[in-house]
């Protein structure tokens, strides 16, 4: 059913594109491009600067039927900056259950289609990662072409280790959640790598300086772009900077080193408990002790009563 309903735009698109030329332009002359063959390809783009795109990744744009993407507006500057013409269609988390089917029609007809985001590797923080296993569930082929990756480029500069780390995403935009998140993230044995938009990024900061206590960390904004900015110090400190004047606009990633052997080692409850304390309730700072440390929540509250009724003591 669903087939034949996007199954005359489908033929319509195919004949549309046959008439177009493949072709990019990455040095100012024109190179024909091989009609790509059939599939799903996950195309990664410049996080900003539009000179870090990969010739394989233009090849295969102007060799594609069609380019899936967030913001047409966005992906046509690529477009338009290497001389692409391939059709563009959207695809965000807005429109993806309408616009999967025809794509995913697409490629039942052969179609090479692409998918990119408006920065960086696709399915990282999109709706991308739906298409492709819908994609691959239907038996089409599946093909990463790798890429700029702002999650790579914060790590590659943040000069903390990178052995091992943990891709968390964009926190809970409301306080209370993202205090709890932060919380199960306190004790990850890796380097956190988290996204943030600039309207959030000192509330944020101000939370996981509360949650980690002082620890390294570095805050990327608008990598590769004209105003890219770095800075690195403890968590505290990159919080006062940015609660006092410090440049919001942007995108932001933010990098924080490891615990420490101390920190890895969660025995001071109480201390623990006395610092959540200070910043919420005994019910939050009971979840947060929990989450953080791997015990009991009953163990915990239990321990937050004697805590408690000891502070009665100190005050009789």
């Amino acid at each position: 059913m669903t087939r034949q309903r996007w199954a005359p735009r489908v033929l319509a698109m195919a004949t549309e594109r046959k008439m177009q030329p493949r072709r990019y332009s990455p040095f100012g002359t024109a190179i024909e491009a091989a009609k790509a063959a059939s599939g799903l390809y996950l195309v990664a783009t410049p996080i900003g600067n539009l000179g870090d795109i990969t010739l394989r990744a233009l090849e295969l744009l102007a060799g594609a039927d069609v380019i899936a993407c967030e913001d047409t507006r966005v992906t046509r500057k690529l477009t338009e900056r290497y001389g692409i013409a391939t059709p563009l269609t959207p695809y965000h988390e807005h429109n993806a259950a309408q616009a999967r089917p025809k794509l995913l029609a697409g490629l039942a007809e052969g179609q090479a289609v692409a998918l990119v985001s408006d920065a960086g590797t696709p399915l990282i923080s999109d709706p991308g990662y739906k298409l492709a296993q819908s994609a691959r569930e239907a038996g089409h082929a599946v093909t990463a072409v790798p890429g700029p990756s702002a999650v790579l480029a914060a790590l590659s500069v943040a000069a903390l280790p990178t052995d091992r780390f943990f891709f968390e995403g964009f926190l809970p935009p409301k306080s209370s959640a993202r205090k709890k998140r932060i919380a199960a993230l306190a004790n990850i044995p890796a380097t956190l790598v988290l996204f943030e938009g600039g309207s959030r990024i000192a509330a944020t900061l101000a939370d996981l300086a509360g949650a980690f206590g002082v620890r390294a960390a570095a805050i990327c904004r608008e990598l590769t772009k004209l105003h890219e900015e770095v800075k690195r110090g403890d968590l505290d400190t990159l919080a006062r900077y940015y609660t006092d004047g410090g440049e919001t606009r942007g995108e932001f990633v933010i990098v924080i080193a490891p615990p420490s052997a101390d920190d890895e080692e969660p025995e001071d409850i109480d201390g623990l408990l006395r610092q959540a304390l200070t910043r919420v309730s005994v019910k939050e700072a009971v979840g947060e002790v929990a989450i953080a440390t791997g015990r009991p929540r009953r163990e915990v509250y239990q321990r937050a009563l004697a805590l408690a009724k000891d502070a009665d003591s100190d005050a009789e």
